[in-house]
């Protein structure tokens, strides 16, 4: 068990600096925060490199953390640490996982460069509850391990295969392997009451200003769109992936 008083100390930088993508991606590490969700990565297959803890936080006695790595820091030096307003006193640096893409997935739900942190967790979190196999990330779409998405997930993201791939490829295979594939659109589509359930089959939900990219929307066996009763122009895309989601379950 270490312990580092002093902000200037360059494990201090260094977590500091996983609040960008650049870095993320350079160390193929990310930082959560809170208990739920340093809990829901202790229960998964990830590998955590190091438990933070304040000096003033406890660490519950549920946790087995004897195998792990942990470092004591100063209140000031957490909230320095921190990405949100109040920390709760404990973080973790988790390392980025990698998921074998030709696992046997039979309901997937594919993203087309969706940019809210919060659309993009919550969408993770309703396809965990909606039983999905995997959640398939195209290009475009805003980093997996930004703090806000992973928030937003509410642990989904420790329950959940998450791969990043280019669609069209995926598209493509899905396809070749029998499984059929939605697009939303509010053209050339159907009310998605029409679409057929419980059948193998992969969802695309698109950018929140411009929806799915035309291309792959070509590529889909259908297309649906969810009627609007209101005088509301469209529906938000996390709300829209839930209904379609669960319907098509």
């Amino acid at each position: 068990m270490k312990r580092i008083e002093s902000n200037k100390n360059p494990q201090i930088k260094q977590w500091k600096k996983l609040h960008t993508k650049k870095e993320r991606d350079k160390s193929r590490t990310f930082m959560i925060e809170g208990f739920h969700l340093v809990e829901e990565a202790m229960k998964s297959d990830v590998v955590i490199q190091e438990l933070i803890i304040s000096e003033t936080t406890d660490i519950p006695s549920g946790w087995n953390v004897d195998d792990l790595s942990i470092t004591i820091v100063t209140e000031k030096i957490m909230q320095e640490i921190s990405d949100t307003d109040t920390s709760q006193g404990v973080a973790a640096v988790c390392e980025q996982y990698s998921v074998n893409e030709g696992g046997k997935f039979s309901r997937l739900l594919l993203i087309d460069a969706v940019q809210d942190p919060g659309n993009l967790g919550t969408m993770i979190r309703t396809a965990d509850a909606a039983g999905i196999d995997a959640v398939i990330i195209g290009e475009g779409s805003v980093d997996v391990y930004n703090s806000k998405v992973i928030r937003s997930t509410q642990g989904s993201i420790f329950h959940i295969p998450i791969i990043k791939e280019n669609l069209h490829n995926t598209i493509l295979k899905l396809k070749q392997n029998g499984i059929k594939v939605y697009g939303t659109s509010l053209k050339n589509a159907v009310d998605y009451k029409q679409a057929s359930v419980g059948n193998p089959f992969a969802l695309i939900v698109g950018n929140e200003g411009n929806g799915v990219e035309p291309d792959l929307l070509e590529k889909t066996d259908q297309n649906l769109y969810i009627p609007i009763f209101g005088r509301s122009e469209s529906l938000n895309v996390a709300v829209a992936a839930g209904i379609l989601l669960y319907h098509l379950r």
